[in-house]
């Protein structure tokens, strides 16, 4: 496929193989108008000015580690105050695990931004359960975003047949790699897990970080866990586990995690990782200090369209699918995804209408800008084939085209209390605390709880 091409339209035609059995501001005071969505600007029959409304807006994309998402909504947000001159968005911006947690302490006092970032399934579900976020199915099916999402992404934000959110990302989990360091060390891509050992060996001997991980937010080294599993196990017997229709002391997946601890035991993580914040963990490698990193194509824009980072660089990062298991029940076109972040409407919103009509507003023009502006895959359909696009984003968008199945990020899809064990656990596993049977154990414990 040329660079500078793609195939009409990010035609994504295939089921995403979702777990979806339980699978990183300060409260609005003004009175609301009274309007409905998007009649923000009209004017009474009297022709008086349409009343001054403020929205406020709670992310995760502050402009240091999330420079392009920062612009782009920075951007969306001036466009729709133009456009709505009685509407003011008032932005808070947090990192991932301080957005995490002030969402949790507002929701205890039902003191939610009017409108938010949620992420799927089993994470939105006691929020949902609790009554704070409104649904959104009259915009969904409305003229601007009917039939524009790709198949499978919304469901993942339903509950009881209601839509609670909306998508905007889409995303997979490859191994970025630094070329030059692969070159300095004659290594090649590896095919296998086997030969991936011997490049984290080779690394590790000539004194580089093989791996560049942040584990203090554990959800990071949870990647390396479910694909070990998958590719091990298989991913039907991981889906199975975390549903509570098959259990996490299937011998795949302890072994899974006893590799886990072979790779800590061959130093292929850098150094005081499970101590490191995501983004700290993610410096080594951006700093050229560890040669790989694992993590969702949200990070594509530092490799591809961020400004701030330096050209020569961009140029030397690669990526990889995570290496099958000799003997393992993976496939390689299986991957650790799903769709990103969604945006949440507050149902105790005083603005609700006129947040209902942003955030329609923001998820299409998301979909039409994010790829060039931002260089992340929406999850909605995109019009790409009169864009040029770097070439990693288009391998990479190619990838996700052709996935046999992805298989939603574990802290997301389990059910609250079985998904804090699941972090607390691969903190554990990856510091050695825990056997690979206790790990196992305090799993299949967690899933069984339902909660």
């Amino acid at each position: 496929m040329p660079r500078n091409k793609l195939t009409r339209g990010l035609l994504l035609t295939f089921t995403l193989a979702l777990i979806l059995s339980g699978c990183g501001g300060t409260k609005n005071n003004n009175a609301a108008s009274g309007s409905e969505a998007g009649a923000g600007n009209t004017e009474t029959a009297t022709d008086a000015p349409a009343q001054k409304v403020t929205i406020n807006m709670m992310h995760l994309w502050p402009a240091g580690s999330s420079a392009q998402q920062n612009k782009l909504v920075g951007q969306i947000i001036d466009e729709y105050q133009k456009e709505h001159p009685n509407v003011a968005i008032k932005q808070e911006v947090l990192e991932n695990e301080q957005y995490k947690n002030k969402l949790k302490a507002l929701s205890a006092s039902n003191e939610l931004p009017d409108v938010g970032i949620t992420w799927a399934a089993g994470f939105m579900e006691p929020y949902v359960k609790g009554g704070l976020f409104a649904p959104l199915d009259d915009i969904l099916g409305g003229a601007q975003l009917k039939d524009k999402f790709v198949a499978g992404t919304t469901e993942a934000y339903a509950v009881d047949g209601k839509t609670y959110a909306l998508p905007i990302e889409l995303n997979i989990s490859p191994i970025y790699y630094n070329k030059d360091i692969f070159a300095k060390h004659n290594l090649q891509v590896p095919a296998t897990y086997e030969e991936f050992k011997q490049v984290v060996k080779t690394l590790s001997d000539n004194g580089v970080a093989p791996i560049a991980l942040g584990n203090k937010d554990r959800w990071t080294g949870s990647l390396w866990y479910m694909y070990l599993a998958d590719r091990i196990a298989g991913s039907d017997t991981l889906k199975k586990a975390t549903n509570g229709t098959g259990s996490f002391d299937d011998p795949g997946l302890i072994q899974a995690a006893a590799e886990v601890q072979t790779l800590v035991d061959m130093n292929a993580f850098n150094k005081g990782f499970n101590g490191l914040s995501n983004d700290e963990g993610k410096s080594e490698f951006m700093n050229e200090k560890a040669a790989m990193y694992l993590m969702g194509t949200w990070e594509l824009p530092n490799f591809t369209t961020n400004p701030d980072i330096p050209q020569e660089f961009k140029d030397k990062v690669g990526f990889f699918k995570f290496p099958t298991v000799d003997g393992g029940k993976g496939n390689i076109n299986s991957w650790v995804g799903g769709p990103g972040v969604g945006l949440f409407v507050a149902e105790s919103s005083k603005v609700k209408e006129e947040a209902k009509a942003f955030v329609e507003y923001f998820v299409s023009k998301w979909g039409e800008e994010s790829v060039t502006t931002a260089g992340v895959i929406p999850a909605t359909k995109v019009d790409t084939a009169n864009s040029n696009l770097p070439q990693l984003y288009v391998d990479l968008l190619n990838e996700l085209n052709n996935a046999s199945s992805i298989t939603l990020f574990a802290d997301v899809q389990m059910k609250p209390g079985a998904a804090q064990v699941h972090l607390d656990m691969i903190q554990a596993l990856f510091g050695k605390a825990v056997t690979p049977e206790q790990f196992a154990a305090k799993h299949k414990e967690a899933v069984e709880k339902g909660n």
